[in-house]
């Protein structure tokens, strides 16, 4: 049985509408990230499943029950913001017996259970302090911790790492998936930041504009995107979308021969005439074998590789390439694109030529 089950979810305010027939299924212990842009509606949907805002149209079901016409505290959801909420005049462990206190769990079966999540998220030897004494990343694990003691069918995580550091929001990362794991419960953890979503995920759902445009597992949404949009969202550097005509057996201006495509995309590319060409920059090599020439306009060096703006005609690629004499702005490259990676987009719908 589905974990959460969200129907046909549509939502509009002031007549514009946030959030169209959106529909996903969550497995129990899965973690699903919803990735996006900020205004895509991503913080919407997660409110509506805790029950902070009401849809207009649709139904969502936590454990096989329908629960969207419940109040919040009957839907057994465990909500954390990125602002973390704590209680400032109470100590960690007070923050984190609230939630049983509240629903009046006997004094000794909270103290249990605090030390129990304590030692899980490593805060034992803070439960005397407040939180103005914790570091940010303590003060997530309070609140991560405050959410697991309730025993939840569902944890929803509106943007928790984005008020961290970079260092710390990678080791939060990994905590938040592990202590994922452990507990075992089904996670829906909303982001914009799409190595999060990478890192983290079981599965992701991209919604642009108020619908999921593509779900599945981070590899899928990256090697075989259903759309131009989902290609140009995931991936860094971002892919290159070079617009494209059939002249011939050839996708000009970089001179891709048709029968060296994928089979069967060759016939679909012939019907459309103008397609999107969609190059992931490592697709693109530097040799002094490639078949193509350009002048390399911009470089940046990230440690293990360049990232390389390349001039090509009227049109600028973004490509990577380890360390080379050749990387110098300025300097003339030759480069080569492999057929079969590259990607390939309708020129008006956007939708992957498969």
């Amino acid at each position: 049985m589905a974990g959460l089950s969200v129907k046909e979810v549509s939502k509009s305010f002031a007549g514009t509408r946030v959030l169209d027939r959106v529909s996903l299924q969550l497995s129990e212990g899965e973690l699903l990230v919803l990735l996006g842009p900020s205004g895509c509606g991503k913080s919407t949907l997660l409110r509506i499943i805790a029950g902070l805002e009401e849809a207009d149209s649709g139904e969502i079901h936590l454990g096989g029950k329908r629960v969207d016409q419940l109040r919040p505290k009957d839907r057994n959801v465990a909500l954390v913001f990125q602002n973390y909420s704590l209680y400032p005049h109470m100590t960690v462990e007070k923050n984190l017996g609230f939630p049983l206190s509240v629903a009046k769990t006997p004094k000794a079966e909270i103290k249990a259970r605090v030390k129990e999540i304590a030692a899980m998220l490593g805060l034992s030897d803070r439960l005397a302090d407040r939180p103005a004494q914790l570091s940010g990343g303590q003060r997530q694990r309070v609140a991560l911790g405050r959410a697991i003691i309730r025993k939840p069918a569902i944890f929803l995580l509106d943007e928790p790492l984005s008020n961290l550091d970079a260092d710390l929001r990678v080791r939060m990362r990994q905590e938040i998936v592990k202590l994922q794991r452990q507990v075992g419960v089904a996670m829906v953890h909303v982001t914009h930041d799409q190595t999060e979503a990478l890192t983290m995920a079981d599965r992701v759902a991209l919604l642009h504009k108020g619908r999921i445009e593509q779900i599945g597992t981070p590899e899928e949404l990256y090697r075989t995107p259903a759309t131009l949009n989902v290609a140009q969202f995931v991936g860094q550097p971002k892919i290159n979308a070079v617009v494209s005509q059939v002249e011939g057996e050839r996708l000009l201006p970089l001179g891709i021969a048709l029968d060296d495509l994928e089979p069967g995309v060759a016939e679909n590319v012939r019907r459309l005439q103008k397609v999107i060409v969609g190059i992931r920059p490592e697709a693109i090599e530097i040799s002094p074998q490639g078949l193509l020439a350009g002048e390399v306009s911009a470089c940046e060096y990230m440690g293990d590789h360049y990232v390389l703006e390349l001039k090509y005609r009227d049109i600028t690629l973004t490509a990577t390439t380890v360390a080379s004499p050749e990387t110098a702005e300025g300097k003339s490259v030759r480069f080569s694109v492999n057929p079969r990676e590259v990607l390939l987009f309708e020129g008006d719908g956007g939708s992957r030529i498969s």
